[in-house]
Order: structure tokens, then C-alpha cells, then sequence
């Protein structure tokens, strides 16, 4: 079974930083690549940022400058680093990764239990 955990959310003031990690566990055959959504009360889930498995990444342009995706050097874990956080970063932040189950022979989205980020002004 696959499993996504996710850390590292909490309350932080405006201007701060703060580091989510997601850690991939259970039976994966290949990861073929991993990002981070969040979703404010009351609006869409959104894609925020991802890493292909080659290394390649793509940001919203509301957070583009402002947080950095990376991966460890086993391509299991995923980061999220946020400096200058701003009030409308608040949401819930969930890690996402595709990937192939080893018992699947196809590619499938797997989600963290999502963590909540507040920042305040």
C-alpha cells in the first residue's frame, strides 16, 4: 500500500518561511513525478509546483520566485520551501505524486492527508 505523509505546515507570520516535506512509502515500482496543490476555503484545489522525475519543475505564477520545489537523492521525498509568505498562501497544502504501484501496471495519482498552512498578516 502507498502511502504520502506529509509535515512541516503550520502559522507563521508574513514575510516568514516555512519547509513541507512528503515522504512516499509502501510498495512503488517508479515515480514518475511529485508536486504540491493547496486549496483556501471556499476555492479550487490548485496546482502550486512539481517535479518531473528528470528534474524538470513548473510553478503557478502566484508563487513563482517565492517557493522551490525539490526531492531528495532517492526521488521519495518532496519539498516545498516558502520564503516571503504572503495571507493568500493560507490553505490546506497537499503533496501529490504519480506514480506505478509495483503490484499496478499503470500510473496513478497518490495524495497526502494535506497540512495546513496559516499565515497571518
Amino acid at each position: 500500500q502507498v502511502q504520502l505523509v506529509e509535515s512541516g505546515g503550520g502559522l507563521v507570520q508574513a514575510g516568514r518561511s516555512l519547509r513541507l516535506s512528503c515522504a512516499t512509502s509502501g510498495s512503488i515500482f517508479r515515480i514518475n513525478g511529485m508536486g504540491w496543490y493547496r486549496q483556501a476555503p471556499g476555492k479550487q484545489r490548485e496546482l502550486i509546483a512539481f517535479i518531473t522525475n528528470d528534474g524538470s519543475t513548473n510553478y503557478a505564477d502566484s508563487v513563482k520566485g517565492r517557493f522551490s520545489i525539490s526531492t531528495n537523492s532517492g526521488k521519495n521525498t518532496v519539498y516545498l520551501q516558502m520564503n516571503s509568505l504572503k495571507p493568500e498562501d493560507t490553505a490546506v497544502y497537499y503533496c501529490n505524486a504519480v506514480l506505478k504501484a509495483t503490484a499496478s501496471h499503470r500510473w496513478d495519482n497518490y495524495w497526502g492527508q494535506g497540512t495546513q498552512v496559516t499565515v497571518s498578516s
